[in-house]
């Protein structure tokens, strides 16, 4: 009998964020994210020590999912943050940076956490009223009947991913057909409860960016069919192919022995019963005028011939990811059973063809109403395709949380910094009643609202990888980029020439101020104003609903951690 260890009792960690461990990881964490962050964020090499797979990324989905926290602190922040990436995709990095300085900030402030919980909650209420109002000065409308808006959205999330490795023209190239693609999935005939459809991306690895297309229908990889176009294919009397989808394996396999006893008489072979089944399944799809069978698992040899003898398309190994999209585009309903086949099952495609690219061959099936779209995604090798396959995935997302809500904020460290200046205006004219409200002291409420607006303004820093300075005008509030080799006693306005969303110009007196985020900056009195330029060519934009799902994710999570007086760890 081996020997049994008594068991240990449970460790408690008392005010964990006054640990010097906690604290240098938490620098170390934020240090990472802030070196990622934007277009010219530098990229990160992640395995596990044994080797094997590296990923390179600068994205938050990709950095988070592999990064290894051992801390129970760290471990609430980084599953606060992929909870907000697996709901909308976007602004990760945002929402793990601005986390990551509000504790930084509110811990070093002399007032106590609970009175910190109220001040900031009531920070991200008036922020979350502003953005949300008509007045909001960094906010820009969406108008879905001209793209220019929609083309600035998917610009902007492709070239904040630098492993990408894109140029100009690529990212132009793949903006428009990431647009297309969503275009398709958006339904011709609005009803009461309209669904979006499906973009389904097919790997092409080790081509040219440029060579990457966006085509109607689905395409399903094939080896086995011959390479005929276009193809001889069974119709209906109305010109369209007849479509059955099956989600259950047509191999011919025998039934699992731990689902029950099977009792078999002498000289009867199951093997030919089940292949028997599957035929006379073949000869009903065949008399109900079916011209394509599509299966998720894997269809008997004999079956297949069967049906190709009969000028019926045999599809297997579709894979369960594409049995909603087929579903969605076909109007078929999936067969879960070769014993029991009904008509009503069926589904219809306009056409059926042929598609080569690279040395992959496709059955591309074209639809009579376009609601799904495969986007044939091209890249020079494997790790830059990873990076490319997640920004696609998050431009789709982006543009539909849009379509929800037909608004957009302005980028480049242009709505932090406008937000920052807005805030501080606020909190000077703040009437007695609400200190009273919140139980705190007017010089409580300054502290928390500077702390508040100075971890805003981190995040625009965090954009500068180059050492340049940063500036914030006093009219607008937007974020400013000086190229660094430049003394700050410098003419400003010699330096910039444009703000970091690219809205407002060079063109008007507008007075600068530097922006240093940890030591904080001079209140501005007045309230920013709002460009009077709406829609700009180039413009870079944030996906509203992401951002202020950050805004409060990063609040409440700092207020969470801020909040732990006692970490308890089983060691047993």
């Amino acid at each position: 009998m081996s020997r049994l260890e008594a068991k240990k009792p449970p460790l408690f960690i008392s005010e964990p964020l006054t640990k010097d461990a906690v604290s240098q990881s938490l620098s170390l964490l934020s240090g990472i994210l802030k070196s990622c962050y934007g277009p010219a964020g530098r990229l990160k090499q992640l395995h596990n020590g044994m080797g094997g797979y590296v990923c390179t990324t600068s994205q938050s989905s990709a950095i988070l999912g592999r990064l290894s926290v051992s801390h129970p602190v760290l471990s609430v922040l980084t599953a606060s943050v992929q909870n907000h990436i697996s709901r909308f995709s976007d602004c990760g990095l945002f929402t793990a940076i601005l986390c990551c300085s509000l504790i930084e900030n509110f811990k070093s402030l002399n007032v106590a956490p609970c009175t910190v919980l109220k001040i900031s909650k009531h920070l991200l209420s008036l922020c979350m009223d502003y953005l949300k109002s008509e007045a909001c000065g960094c906010r820009v409308s969406v108008d879905f009947s001209s793209v220019e808006t929609l083309l600035c959205l998917v610009r902007s999330v492709l070239t904040s991913k630098p492993a990408c490795m894109l140029n100009k023209p690529e990212v132009d190239h793949l903006t428009t057909l990431i647009l297309k693609a969503f275009m398709f999935t958006v339904p011709c005939h609005v009803e009461t409860n309209a669904v979006l459809g499906k973009c389904v991306i097919v790997p092409v690895k080790g081509r040219r960016v440029a060579d990457s297309t966006v085509l109607p229908g689905l395409l399903i990889e094939t080896t086995e069919i011959h390479l005929a176009n276009p193809l001889t294919v069974k119709r209906t009397c109305s010109n369209l192919v007849k479509v059955a989808l099956f989600c259950v394996s047509m191999a011919g396999d025998l039934s699992n022995p731990e689902e029950g006893t099977i009792t078999v008489h002498h000289g009867i072979s199951l093997e030919m019963l089940e292949l028997n089944q599957l035929l006379n399944i073949g000869k009903q799809l065949v008399s109900d005028e079916v011209g394509l069978v599509v299966c998720q698992k894997v269809i008997h040899p004999s079956l297949k011939q069967y049906l190709k003898e009969n000028h019926v398309i045999a599809l297997d190994r579709a894979g369960l990811c594409l049995m909603e999209p087929l579903s969605q585009m076909t109007g078929s309903k999936p067969i879960a059973s070769i014993h029991l086949l009904s008509p009503s099952c069926y589904g219809s495609l306009k056409d059926v063809s042929i598609e080569s690219f690279a040395s992959k061959h496709f059955v591309h099936l074209i639809p009579k109403d376009t609601v799904v779209c495969s986007l044939i995604l091209c890249n020079r090798n494997e790790t830059a395709w990873d990076e490319l396959k997640r920004a696609c995935e998050t431009a789709e997302h982006v543009l539909q949380l849009t379509i929800k809500e037909p608004l957009a904020l302005l980028g480049g460290g242009c709505t932090e910094t406008h937000l920052a200046s807005y805030i501080r205006h606020k909190s000077c004219s703040l009437s007695a009643s609400s200190f009273k409200d919140m139980d705190c002291s007017r010089t409580q409420y300054q502290l928390v609202a500077d702390g508040f607006c100075r971890s805003l303004e981190s995040v625009a820093c965090s954009l500068n990888h180059d050492g340049g300075e940063i500036l914030t005008d006093t009219v607008y509030g937007h974020c400013w980029f000086v190229p660094s080799g430049f003394p700050s006693v410098s003419n400003w306005s010699d330096l910039v020439s444009k703000c970091g969303c690219g809205i407002n110009g060079n063109t008007e007196n507008l007075n600068w101020r530097l922006l240093q985020g940890q030591f904080g900056s001079p209140v501005i009195q007045g309230c920013p104003e709002a460009p009077s330029v709406k829609v700009v060519d180039f413009l870079t934009l944030d996906c509203f609903v992401a951002k202020c799902s950050g805004l409060q994710v990063a609040l409440e999570t700092a207020n969470l951690i801020l909040d732990l007086s006692y970490v308890i760890e089983d060691q047993n």
